[in-house]
């Protein structure tokens, strides 16, 4: 889980990369801009970045006993 919650969270850096830089929405693009499935897709990511602020609290040093 911690894994696809990073990916989803850098892909979600890169379309925002992509925004700042390009006044270029990949997520609109590709899915449709206001459509059920691109408000879908916003949701998983920011549910994934959620996920990811509970990595900076975790006990580094049980995580690594537990490899």
């Amino acid at each position: 889980m911690d894994r696809v919650s990073l990916v989803l969270v850098i892909l979600g850096a890169l379309n925002w990369a992509c925004i700042g830089l390009f006044s270029f929405n990949l997520v609109d693009y590709t899915f449709g801009a206001g459509t059920a499935l691109s408000r879908i897709i916003y949701t998983v990511i920011g549910i994934a970045g959620i996920w990811c602020v509970s990595l900076l609290f975790r006990d580094r040093r049980s995580h690594i006993e537990d490899l």
